[in-house]
């Protein structure tokens, strides 16, 4: 036995970190596990940073629900928790008359959700995004959309779970869970569920009253090991992005196509970093790591993003990635809606000790924090006293950003300390001092890609080319460890091989 807890939460996406956050104020003893080398690597390490507003979710599903109820949440927890976020609007662009007449069904379906939206002709458009195309004939415009920092909105949650006193361990791999033994007569007097006692990991045993699977991708492969849904089955769907240089492509706004039934469609968006993003596509693949760009994905992507802005030049892109999102295919709860996929949040019937999540597709990232708030509800319900801590702090303080600072607020930060005068990554303006800060931090980045994400370094043109060796020298000395073992993402991806010379001093 390694321990004994409340809660075992299960994943450490975005999901899985507004719900430590939240269950962090209350008076439990609770333990996070996440299988890999550090938080936010799966779905949530690679998406369109959209907070979206609400109007497409079908009304009556738990994704609309949520949806609504997580929107205006976003901006209070940007102001506690100090991350990225900006409520910019976006807007569903129709290219040509037919596509016009597809928005009154959106703007509908957004007045049942009680999502402000309004529809603007095609010269409105064209005025608010001077590259837009010319044969725009009208968009949706929903003016509590926004884009977010959807790593720095996980590290955030993540960090302040923690210092609530919330137990994170990395590298620990969910394998089974464990059951309580009794009796059919033990067994009947709770009404015949089984009860879940813990979880089999690859770093041991882990007792709890209570586990939550927050697993995204691999939420399927969790219930199943409890016996729970075993028909429903995650197809991961990859969505590959190109990433624009910001320095030639400026795009103000959240530009959206009119949806297929299949997805939101191609987008070509503004983010937080100035860059334009143009994706996703969505392509229904069976293996949950396939997450390599392809070229016949990459060509849908631009043909999609050169139907609304045609001036988009594909000597300005300077990195491709492609992410996986967890669909699902629960039916929604109400039988009369004909809609396919739906959320799964629930204590399910037959096992005590479950709270299970699963199909967090889009608008997941959206819906992260309302989800947490829906689980703590049905802990509360199942008889949960959750009696809150005095010392709950909802407050997780920012660290300095040195591009961000005013040349007086620099000289301030590189005299209290010099590390923050050393400029590592030229493309993107971070320094010694963030490495250094990061390494240190609640949640500590160990790995280049941890770096990456929680400072933006190695974003730019040279997409790390310069940055690269001396990261990895910041890293081994901080880590008190060899440059050999400093990895990319984790065991496997080490940088170094062997020392091609001895150093030898006199």
């Amino acid at each position: 036995m390694q321990g004994t807890y409340d809660i075992i939460i299960i994943g450490a996406g975005v999901t899985g970190a507004m719900i430590a956050r939240f269950l962090a104020r209350y008076n439990l003893k609770i333990l996070w596990i996440e299988k890999a080398v550090d938080v936010c690597t799966g779905a949530t390490a690679a998406n369109s940073a959209l907070i979206h507003g609400g109007y497409d979710t079908v009304p009556g599903t738990l994704k609309a629900e949520m949806n609504t109820k997580a929107n205006p949440m976003w901006d209070q927890l940007a102001e506690e928790l100090h991350f990225g976020f900006e409520r910019c609007g976006t807007y569903v662009v129709a290219v040509g008359e037919e596509e016009r007449t597809l928005l009154e069904e959106l703007h509908l379906r957004g007045e049942a959700n009680n999502i402000p939206t309004e529809i603007i002709s095609g010269a409105e458009m064209r005025a608010r995004e001077p590259n837009i195309t010319s044969k725009t004939s009208g968009a949706l415009y929903c003016s509590v959309g926004g884009i977010c920092d959807p790593w720095g909105a996980t590290l955030a949650a993540a960090e302040n779970a923690v210092m609530n006193g919330v137990e994170l361990k990395l590298n620990t791999e969910f394998l089974d869970f464990i059951w309580e033994s009794g009796s059919a007569a033990q067994r009947a007097a709770v009404g015949g569920r089984r009860s879940i006692i813990g979880v089999k990991t690859n770093q041991g045993d882990f007792y709890g009253r209570w586990v939550i699977n927050a697993a995204g991708l691999y939420a399927d492969e969790v219930m199943h090991k409890a016996d729970v849904r075993p028909e429903f089955k995650i197809t991961a769907r990859r969505g590959e992005y190109y990433v624009m240089d910001r320095a030639k492509v400026q795009i103000n706004n959240v530009l959206f196509p009119v949806p297929t039934k299949v997805s939101k469609g191609i987008l070509v968006t503004t983010t937080l970093h100035g860059n334009t993003l143009v994706g996703p596509n969505a392509q229904e693949i069976n293996d949950k790591t396939d997450a390599a760009v392809t070229s016949g994905g990459m060509q849908e992507i631009w043909e999609g993003a050169q139907k609304l802005v045609p001036r988009l030049n594909q000597r300005d892109i300077i990195a491709v990635f492609a992410g996986l999102r967890p669909g699902g295919n629960a039916p929604c709860a109400d039988p009369s809606i004909a809609y396919h996929k739906d959320f799964i949040i629930e204590i399910p019937e037959g096992v005590n000790g479950l709270v299970n999540l699963g199909g967090i597709e889009s608008p997941g990232l959206t819906a992260a924090p309302a989800i947490a708030v829906r689980v703590t509800e049905l802990l509360q319900e199942a008889g949960e006293a959750l009696p809150e801590k005095p010392d709950w702090n909802p407050v997780r303080p920012a660290r300095p950003i040195f591009r961000h600072l005013s040349h007086a607020e620099q000289a301030a930060l590189v005299a209290r300390d010099p590390r923050y005068g050393r400029v590592i990554c030229r493309c993107e303006t971070v320094t010694e001092g963030e490495i250094v800060a990061e390494i240190h931090a609640p949640i500590p980045a160990t790995t280049y890609d941890a770096i990456k994400r929680r400072t933006w370094l190695g974003t730019g043109r040279c997409l790390g080319g310069f940055d690269m060796p001396r990261v990895v020298e910041i890293l081994a000395r901080e880590l008190e460890t060899s440059p050999l073992e400093i990895s990319k993402k984790g065991q496997g991806s080490e940088f170094l091989t062997r020392l091609t010379k001895e150093v030898i001093t006199c």
